[in-house]
């Protein structure tokens, strides 16, 4: 690499280490509901201010050897470890996006343009799954935040990549006029169900919990956060799933009228088709589209899990996560990094089921991670796919 490549090398992994500091911050706030602006860092034992030569990424718990400067109390790991952890993902995906030879046909603007809209799915994902590791939680804010980065990215990806090479190499994504009939139905059907759910013509599935707990985060076990991922009530957890089929049925139906309609010939088609031919429309049906293959994906396993074992089964805090991803690698990687996950929880479950006679893992950080791997292993995967497909 020349010295100009070795700058941005080595402020890349600084810039990660300086976000994997906001995103310790995020971790330990965001769930407890306190802003992540103010005040500012303080040592939660003693309550000093943290002085600014005492925040530096990675030296300052070096330096200091994990202990506050003012009344010693111990600095978890876990900060040097998220820093550490965010610099090397943002470095090492750099170099394999822009040194490795994937992604092709992007172009220099838009390698730049897709690298930060994936790093923000990542620290995003990051912090994700620190939370989830400590409390069980996936907090939906986060979600949201990551499927409107999609949403608008997909959007205004066709100004600065050749919408042919998006649509050729799979940058982003990005609808066909069926997959965008079906996100847009989708979209209503799901407004529809919020609407009955607003109402009280439906009910929300494990409502008792939702009562106890407003906060905007789902839990493994798809409540609301709670006091702790085992105290939870008793249910008749078949009948919770089908009050959640049931929510699901007017976006099931509306996306089947939406794709029969639009789709059809005549002059509803043709301006259909005219209309999804728009890079900008394309790109923002991609994403909603991927939004819902990604939710739906483990949505379906919950559901059909939870009648067949009379046991929940996955959660909503991880529709929420699978349904943002969706929205920024597509509908193909979720659905393949949704299979890939669970080879990465493997061991924890087997350690948790052995030592802790515990059965429940908090998951997200393995879809996470699957997500990872596919953004990486990206067109060696859709290799394989379109051979697949296309023999």
């Amino acid at each position: 690499m020349t010295p100009q490549e070795w700058i941005i090398v080595l402020f890349l992994f600084m810039f990660g280490c300086c976000i994997g500091s906001f995103l310790n911050v995020v971790i330990y706030r965001l769930p407890r509901e306190k802003s992540l602006v103010h005040p500012g860092s303080a040592c939660p034992h003693c309550g000093r201010p943290i002085r600014f030569y005492d925040n530096i990424p990675l030296l300052s718990w070096l330096i200091l050897r994990a202990k506050c400067r003012y009344c010693k109390s111990p600095i978890s790991p876990r900060y040097f470890v998220i820093e550490l952890l965010t610099g090397s993902v943002f470095l090492g995906v750099y170099l394999v996006y822009f040194h490795g030879g994937i992604r092709g046909g992007m172009g220099e603007e838009g390698a730049w343009f897709v690298y930060a809209l994936h790093l923000v799915l990542i620290g995003a994902f990051i912090a994700a799954s620190g939370i989830d590791l400590e409390l069980w939680i996936i907090p939906l804010s986060i979600c949201r935040f990551v499927t409107a980065a999609g949403l608008i990215g997909s959007a205004a990806a066709g100004y600065l990549i050749d919408p042919r090479a998006i649509k050729v190499f799979d940058l982003l994504p990005m609808a066909s006029p069926r997959t965008g009939a079906i996100a847009l139905g989708a979209a209503v059907g799901l407004g529809i169900g919020w609407l009955l759910l607003r109402t009280g013509v439906l009910k929300r599935s494990y409502e008792q919990a939702a009562a106890a707990g407003k906060s905007a985060a789902a839990d493994d076990h798809g409540r609301p956060a709670g006091p702790g991922p085992f105290d939870e009530p008793q249910y008749n957890h078949r009948l919770e799933a089908l009050r959640e089929i049931l929510f699901l049925l007017p976006l099931i139906v509306c996306a089947v009228l939406a794709e029969r309609i639009l789709t059809s010939s005549g002059r509803i088609g043709t301006w259909w088709s005219g209309l999804t031919a728009h890079p900008a429309v394309a790109g923002l049906l991609g994403s909603l589209f991927g939004y819902f293959v990604g939710g739906a994906t483990v949505w379906a396993t919950r559901i059909l899990g939870t009648l067949g074992f009379g046991k929940e089964a996955m959660g909503l805090g991880d529709v929420h996560l699978m349904g943002a991803a969706g929205a920024v690698v597509g509908p193909v990687m979720v659905v393949i990094a949704f299979f890939i996950a669970p080879f990465f929880g493997l061991g924890l479950a087997l350690s948790q089921i052995l030592f802790k006679k515990i059965r429940q893992i908090p998951y997200g950080p393995f879809l996470s991670l699957a997500i990872l791997t596919v953004m990486i292993f990206h067109d060696w995967i859709l290799h394989r796919v379109s051979f697949v497909l296309n023999p």
